[in-house]
This record gives C-alpha cells, sequence and structure tokens, in this order.
C-alpha cells in the first residue's frame, strides 16, 4: 500500500546574500551621519558631512603634511627604562610592550627632518594612539633633541601636539619634561629660531603647560580641545561655574591663546606661508 505521507526534505539554507563590507561604511562620532569610509580617508580624515576631525596617529600625520619621501627621522630608537619599576593594573614594561606591538612605535612621539612645501623644516608630531601620547622621559628627550637639531641646522621647528598631559608611570621624570623642553625652547628663541605649534585634539595638561604654549606662531585645528586640567577638576578647584566650550580651539583664539584655527587641508600651506613670511 503506497504510503501517502508527504515525502520530508530537509529545509535548504538561502544562498548568503552579499552584505556591506566591514569598515566601507563609518558613523561620524560627532555628527552621527553614517559616512563613506574612503570619502572620509581621502578628505585627511575630516568628516565630509560636519567637518569633525579625527585624530590621527603620527605617520598618519606626517604623510600628510611633508612632502612625499623627505622625512628622515631621528632619535627613533630611544626606549624607556620603566625608572620607578612602575605597576597600575598591569607592569608599565608590559604596557609600553603591547603599546609598541599596536603602535609599531617606540613612544609617543616621531621626530625628523622634511620638507613641507619645499621649506626645509624640523618637525615633530605626537601620537594619540600610543598611550594618550603622554609625555615620558622618551617624549621630552626627543622633543628636546628636534629643538637641538633645529638649533643647529638653523632651521624652523614645528611641532604637532595631541597629548593627555604626563605620564603617571613615570611620577616625577615625566614631570621635569616641562622644565627640559621649555629649557631648550629658551635656546632656540636666544638663536632667534622659528617655533611653530600645531595644536590638535587633544592638548593639554603638562604638554599644554610646557612647549605646547611657547610656539612663536601657535596654529590649531577646529574644535581641538586645549586646557590643562579637565572641565570638573577646575571648576571643583576655582569654585565657579566655567564658561561653555572654554576648552575649545575657538575659546582659546578669542582669548589670545591661539593664534590662527586652520583646517587640516589648509595646514601645509600655512605652515609653509609662515616661514616665508619670517623669512625662514
Amino acid at each position: 500500500m503506497p504510503d501517502d505521507k508527504p515525502t520530508e526534505r530537509p529545509l535548504e539554507r538561502p544562498a548568503d546574500k552579499p552584505g556591506v563590507p566591514a569598515g566601507l561604511w563609518t558613523r561620524c562620532e560627532s555628527c552621527e551621519h553614517m559616512v563613506y569610509e574612503k570619502e572620509v580617508v581621502e578628505n585627511l580624515h575630516v568628516c565630509p558631512e560636519c567637518g569633525h576631525h579625527r585624530r590621527i596617529d603620527a605617520r598618519t600625520r606626517i604623510g600628510q603634511l611633508v612632502d612625499p619621501d623627505t622625512f628622515e627621522e631621528f632619535a627613533q630608537d630611544l626606549r624607556s627604562t620603566d625608572p620607578l619599576s612602575f605597576e597600575d593594573r598591569i607592569p608599565y614594561k608590559e604596557r609600553l610592550a603591547k603599546e609598541q606591538e599596536k603602535t609599531g612605535e617606540a613612544d609617543a612621539v616621531v621626530v625628523g627632518k622634511a620638507f613641507i612645501r619645499g621649506r626645509p623644516v624640523v618637525l615633530g608630531v605626537m601620537n594619540p594612539s600610543f598611550i594618550m601620547a603622554s609625555m615620558g622621559a622618551v617624549v621630552g628627550e626627543k622633543i628636546t633633541r628636534a629643538i637641538e637639531r633645529a638649533i643647529e641646522d638653523n632651521l624652523p621647528l614645528v611641532i604637532v601636539t595631541a597629548s593627555g598631559g604626563a605620564r603617571m608611570q613615570e611620577g616625577m621624570i615625566s614631570l621635569v619634561q616641562m622644565a627640559k623642553t621649555a629649557a631648550a625652547l629658551a635656546k632656540l628663541d636666544e638663536a632667534k629660531g622659528l617655533y611653530i605649534v600645531v595644536a590638535t585634539d587633544p592638548t593639554t595638561a603638562g604638554v599644554a603647560a610646557s612647549f605646547a604654549s611657547l610656539g612663536d606662531v601657535i596654529l590649531a585645528e577646529p574644535k581641538a580641545m586645549i586646557g590643562f586640567a579637565g572641565p570638573r577638576v577646575i571648576a571643583n578647584t576655582i569654585n565657579a561655574e566655567l564658561p561653555e566650550g572654554f576648552q575649545t580651539a575657538e575659546f582659546m583664539l578669542k582669548h589670545g591663546f591661539v593664534d590662527r584655527i586652520v583646517p587640516r587641508p589648509d595646514l601645509r600651506r600655512e605652515i609653509a606661508r609662515i616661514i616665508d613670511y619670517c623669512g625662514k
């Protein structure tokens, strides 16, 4: 007798539909628009919708600023010695090793000689991807060597700042770097050298209170955070209500700390113009 029960067939899995590749579109952290990642990168990591300037690593910044194949790095082999044998959640040596592996950098600043629109300069660029570009002994030494090289070669000095401040894992040694870099800049001033600062987001604490505030000309990217302590700390210290946006580049421009706000695509041209104007 034939079986009238319908034959059960296994359900067939529908063919996978092609989706949007990961990373093709990203959400802007400022305006929250979905933006085409390739377009953002081509726009120097600036949002095409709202003009938000992303934080970028040192090598990306160097590639944006200098003439192709002109950057000659120096002092690249300096390494922290962990002078305090410091441990917080993990030992400082282990933290450094992880950061070095992640970024491919020895520490939080890259220095070298280069050309910007044909003008020779000594360039230092801080890397917010490396422990938020905090300043320890290596950062202080490399900045100081860049200043000394600018004096020796009679070249303009350009430093792009982006830092959370002193590196707590190096304690007092990190704080001494403020005086060290400031003293070196005093020698540059005596030699009548030109020093241009490009303050990017964020430029804060010990870096803001030392070499980031001592430029002959201080440029800043739009809406960059520039200040010393956090707003809550300041408000509690002085027991006063703080004005809105008081730690932005725009506020600093209005109150004389910053000389000019320059969008990222215009930085090369502006730096070259300042060098020409100063006769360097």
